[in-house]
């Protein structure tokens, strides 16, 4: 029988980092054989798509970004230059820009999609059962909805 003092206090830290680490570069891996889109675009696109208007502010995006949150503005040139992006200027405040997807990103988003969804089952959920799914989203949302009551996205 074991006690909380023989837990090592950087176990699930360092598995979530490793699972993390592992899955994506295999979806990164999966999503460049099948010559679609890479994953930090894919994230970008995603969160735009998903937003009121399919745009959403350069800050907010940043915010909502999952995988490349430090690097979405050169996220957005790249797409933007590819054309699966726009930027407009937000009527609501002249000082900031709007990033909205368009039609062929939602295009590329679609085409990426299976792989990308494939990818998570394939990497990640495939090893653990179903209940082991639910424990690992219930305990690592505690941990979001802790820093999300933390920070103001205003900042």
């Amino acid at each position: 029988m074991s006690n909380d003092h023989d837990v090592d206090p950087v176990g699930a830290w360092r598995a979530v980092l490793l699972a993390q680490s592992r899955a994506l570069r295999a979806i990164e891996r999966d999503l460049a054989v099948a010559e679609m889109i890479p994953l930090g675009w894919y994230d970008v696109l995603l969160e735009l798509n998903a937003a009121p208007d399919r745009r959403l502010r350069m800050q907010d995006l940043g915010m909502r970004a999952v995988l490349s949150r430090t690097r979405v503005s050169r996220i957005v040139t790249e797409l933007e230059t590819a054309g699966y992006v726009e930027r407009v200027p937000d009527p609501d405040d002249k000082r900031a820009t709007l990033a909205g997807i368009t039609a062929e990103g939602r295009v590329a988003l679609r085409r990426a999609s299976p792989t990308y969804l494939a990818g998570i089952d394939q990497h990640f959920t495939r090893y653990l059962t179903v209940a082991q799914q639910r424990s690992v989203a219930t305990a690592l949302q505690r941990v979001i909805d802790a820093h999300d009551a933390q920070t103001d996205p205003r900042r």
